[in-house]
């Protein structure tokens, strides 16, 4: 079986000093293509860096995270955009997040919009988090409908509605990670209901390991714990989810 990851951190500090160490066991267990979404100036160069050490393994995104964005977004995609000639296969992770701060969110709503219009000149996907931010994300959403929008909902939590909507919007699919296998996890329900054609699997390391590595450092190689779990919650086995969600990765990607 081949596993693509669509959304690891695996250039993080979490992993400082052994990096390739977490890519050789992700390759082990399967999982052969890892997407890296972009956060910031801060740590683009070190991903850049870890990703041309593996190339055909490892690809990079261009983004500026949201809870990165401050008054001073737009110098920050300035930055961003000295990349752009670096092959990235996604513009992102863009997106909204008004868990941590509402401080910043119309400059939020600017930065994603700004991205949503790149993405769509440079003919790239968008990696969108969304955290307690899903109504100001479809007023952008609503503004950039005519852009023929296509990507992925990272780390998607919310309800069969939601995501009827977002299908109104363009071709999206949605990131499923190690929340699908916690205990009471709404996710989980939702999932039966959402097509197994519109599904990325992605573990978003170190953050939000899956059962039964909760409590740990989350890594690449743990995808397969989460195909186990929708497998099971679509009622097919592991391999068809591991054909399925490799296969949609490679259609949104190009990878």
């Amino acid at each position: 079986m081949v596993f693509t990851d669509t959304h690891t951190h695996l250039y993080d500090e979490a992993f400082s000093g052994e990096e390739d160490q977490a890519i050789a066991r992700a390759v082990e267990a399967g999982v052969t293509r890892l997407v890296f979404p972009d956060i910031d100036s801060k740590s683009r160069d070190s991903m850049f860096a870890l990703a041309d050490r593996h190339p055909g393994t490892v690809f990079p995104c261009i983004g500026l995270h949201p809870t990165s964005v401050d008054s001073g977004w737009r110098s920050e995609i300035e930055k961003m955009e000295q990349y752009l000639d670096r092959n990235a296969v996604a513009i992102g992770e863009t997106g909204m997040d008004c868990y941590w701060s509402k401080e910043y969110v119309e400059e939020q709503k600017a930065a994603l919009e700004y991205q949503i219009v790149l993405a769509h000149r440079k003919g790239l996907p968008v990696i969108i988090h969304s955290r307690e931010a899903t109504g100001p994300i479809f007023d952008v959403l609503d503004r950039c409908r005519h852009l023929d929008m296509r990507g992925v909902f990272h780390a998607f939590s919310g309800s069969i509605e939601t995501f009827r909507r977002l299908q109104k919007y363009g071709d999206w699919y949605v990131g499923i990670g190690g929340v699908a296998t916690y205990k009471k996890a709404s996710i989980a329900e939702t999932l039966k209901e959402i097509p197994l054609g519109r599904i990325l699997l992605e573990t978003d390391s170190p953050y939000l390991t899956p059962v039964p590595k909760r409590g740990t450092r989350n890594e690449s190689s743990y995808i397969p714990y989460i195909a186990e779990k929708v497998a099971g919650l679509k009622g097919t086995d592991i391999e068809e989810v591991a054909a399925v969600t490799t296969e949609n990765a490679r259609q949104l990607f190009n990878i």
